[in-house]
């Protein structure tokens, strides 16, 4: 089995070295909230509400996500009185502000995830121990526990952080940076591309903003190109994901927790926003923008410079900003287009 899919069946994740389980008081305690519960409760992790088991503790933060309530695992849910009512049957802890309160428990489970420090074992000037098939450049700088694959290449001042694993017939440009990455097999990530940095998040205060932590990593599945220049954040709580032989060109960007799926085409300048999910067979025109948290279709086409706000439902034609059906686009702009 792919080692991106042992680890999605295991919920694992191999880069953040998380405490054993704590206690509902404690928790209860750090967010400022009496305790919920007489009895002595331990809860395992912190998860989203689709990955959440049992004995995990999960939040709901937007309405978006209410479709998934029905089939939440878990029994502990962080929200706001706003969604109080939706949660039947739980153990709910109500906050004011539940993604802050997200990253006070996530700091609680995984001390180390505000720390961005990358110490490199060894370089391409020392011996290595990977398989003779693999052949890496100069001034390569490889932390610990990497893995890498037969037949893959390492371009020139390439960086491969710790637990880094990249698959079979790979080839990685050069001046490239992984980190909390796994790339399958037969993946190209071209010179430039900077994969696995934390992503944009954080809450505005009067003289500090304060860091949202990103305990999730990068998955690249087989088969995919990851195109020159290309920055993809990875996962807040939650995983970023690229899917089965999906292109991304040059100079593209991928906010923390987008997941991309198979057989798409993504042009030069596009950026999504954090939390999108984009069907199989997608096509995205340059320059276009996509907005959080938005879930679009399978076999969608969506036109270059187009600034999608909202879903888009499988099959359809989009353009323009804000993007509209593409029939509709072309009927309102017909005396300019025919200009």
């Amino acid at each position: 089995m792919k080692l991106y899919k042992k680890l999605i069946l295991m919920n694992k994740n191999i880069f953040y070295k998380k405490l054993d389980k704590i206690s509902l008081k404690k928790i209860c305690n750090e967010l400022k909230i009496p305790n919920i519960s007489k009895k002595n409760y331990f809860l395992n992790d912190i998860k989203t509400l689709d990955e959440a088991d049992k004995n995990d503790l999960t939040f709901l933060h937007s309405s978006k996500y209410l479709k998934l309530i029905s089939r939440v695992k878990s029994n502990f849910i962080i929200t706001s009185h706003k969604f109080q009512k939706f949660l039947n049957n739980k153990n709910i802890l109500l906050v004011d502000n539940v993604l802050l309160s997200v990253a006070r428990i996530t700091e609680l489970f995984y001390p180390d995830s505000l720390n961005e420090n990358f110490n490199y074992v060894k370089s391409s000037n020392q011996n290595l121990n990977f398989s003779k098939t693999v052949i890496i450049g100069s001034n390569v700088l490889i932390g610990k526990n990497v893995k890498i694959g037969n037949n893959s290449f390492i371009g020139h001042n390439s960086i491969l952080e710790d637990n880094v694993t990249i698959g079979k017939n790979c080839s990685i440009g050069s001046n490239v940076i992984l980190k909390k990455t796994i790339v399958g097999n037969n993946v190209n990530i071209l010179d430039g591309a900077v994969v696995g940095k934390k992503g944009f998040g954080f809450f505005p205060k009067k003289g500090k903003n304060i860091r949202y932590p990103h305990i999730g990593m990068v998955i690249i599945k087989d088969n995919a190109e990851i195109g020159s220049n290309n920055t993809i954040d990875r996962g807040s709580i939650g995983n970023t994901i690229i899917g089965e032989n999906t292109f991304l060109d040059n100079q593209v960007h991928i906010a923390h927790n987008v997941k991309i799926g198979r057989n798409c085409i993504i042009t030069g300048q596009v950026g999504f926003a954090g939390s999108s999910e984009i069907g199989d067979n997608v096509l995205i025109g340059g320059q276009a923008g996509i907005s959080g948290h938005l879930k679009i279709g399978n076999n969608v086409q969506i036109g270059g410079g187009s600034g999608v706000i909202k879903n888009i439902p499988d099959n359809t034609k989009v353009m323009g900003y804000p993007a509209k059906d593409v029939k509709l686009f072309i009927k309102d702009n017909k005396k300019w287009l025919t200009n």
